[in-house]
């Protein structure tokens, strides 16, 4: 396996802490696999320091190397402050799709009794986020008006990916944008949807409005689904759908940015949850969302190797919650490292155990 390099991504309070622990996964003396750690301090206060440099700097390093890993950072909210660094990332890298995927975890009961896996695809750009906003008139005459784009590359992007996403989980591609209200701009998501399916006419295709979407998910548990989604939507859409299955903190969020023929080009990998002010120096949080970042990073390495650490690395999360070491978000008492000396420990068994077993 050629040696990779990933661009660890410096965050804020209890992000910094969590991707702390969840490194300790990543060492050679865990998955066998050696990694190059470039890494970058994206904290408020270095963003601040560089007016953002830091943080053009970090995008153009995961546009070379191709992989990404990111705590948690501070959005100030003053007008004129550093902002979001992941708008810039997303823009610098042409991240195209984010992927979230809610699945059961072992001993937590699941909102509207869900049980198989549903991934939501969402356009990382565009939509109602970077648009223009404005405002005309006063008082009650006073009006508000936002500009919003999308584009056809980027819906052919979500489209593209979660059909080749259904196909390899075995999944059904559900939902979609309300294209009968809005035929001219959601329609465009809707017209790449309905040209996917026609190419990977073994996947199952079952387009709903997004009210209806919302709707049919929390009335059934259904088959596992890969739901395309507009930005705005798709953001709401996936914490829902993560907390269905009982914690935002126990799944991965993964950014994607494709080559012209869309394949997977650059990868960042985050928790999707914030940085957790009040959890910071405690030692209490959940480590799974940022565990499980990781183990998704590895299987974008296209070798056996790593692909092998990072079904151990699901698995021994899994366990580890299903074997009742849990941190107290999800009823437990473990603390965050305890949970992370715990996945370790399972990691290292499964890892030796299937080595031996390659023998026979």
């Amino acid at each position: 396996m050629v040696k990779k390099t990933v661009v660890v991504m410096q965050g804020d309070q209890t992000g910094q802490e969590l991707l702390d622990e969840s490194l300790r996964v990543l060492q050679p003396d865990v998955i066998g696999i050696e990694i190059n750690f470039e890494t970058y301090d994206l904290s408020l206060e270095n963003r601040r320091n560089t007016k953002n440099e830091i943080v053009h700097q970090a995008a153009r390093a995961m546009k070379k190397h191709g992989f990404g890993i990111k705590a948690a950072t501070i959005t100030p909210e003053e007008k004129g402050d550093v902002g979001s660094p992941n708008a810039i990332l997303r823009k610098e890298i042409d991240g195209k799709v984010i992927v979230r995927t809610g699945r059961r975890i072992p001993g937590i009961r699941p909102v509207a009794g869900a049980y198989s896996p549903i991934s939501v695809v969402r356009m990382a750009v565009g939509d109602a986020y970077g648009a223009k906003e404005w405002r005309e008139g006063e008082g009650l005459n006073e009006q508000a008006y936002r500009t919003e784009t999308i584009d056809r590359k980027t819906c052919r992007a979500v489209a593209e990916f979660s059909f080749r996403h259904a196909q390899k989980i075995n999944a059904k591609v559900f939902g979609g944008p309300k294209y009968t209200v809005s035929p001219v701009y959601e329609g465009m998501l809707k017209e790449e949807m309905d040209a996917a399916s026609k190419k990977y006419p073994t996947v199952k295709y079952e387009p709903q409005l997004i009210d209806a979407t919302y709707a049919l998910l929390l009335s059934s548990a259904g088959d596992a689904m890969v739901i395309p989604a507009l930005n705005r939507d798709g953001d709401c859409l996936s914490d829902m759908v993560l907390q269905m299955f009982g914690s935002i903190a126990g799944a991965e969020s993964v950014l994607l940015g494709f080559d012209q023929e869309f394949n997977t080009e650059t990868v960042m990998v985050e928790a999707p949850h914030g940085t957790a002010p009040a959890l910071f120096g405690k030692n209490i949080a959940n480590p799974m969302a940022m565990i499980l970042a990781n183990a998704s990073l590895l299987t974008y390495f296209n070798d056996p190797k790593a692909h092998m650490a990072s079904r151990a690395i699901y698995e021994a999360t899994i366990e580890a919650v299903s074997g009742g070491i849990r941190t107290s978000d999800l009823g437990g008492s473990a603390t965050t490292s305890e949970f992370v000396d715990a996945v370790i420990e399972k990691i290292k068994t499964k890892l030796d155990v299937w080595a031996t077993m390659q023998s026979f």
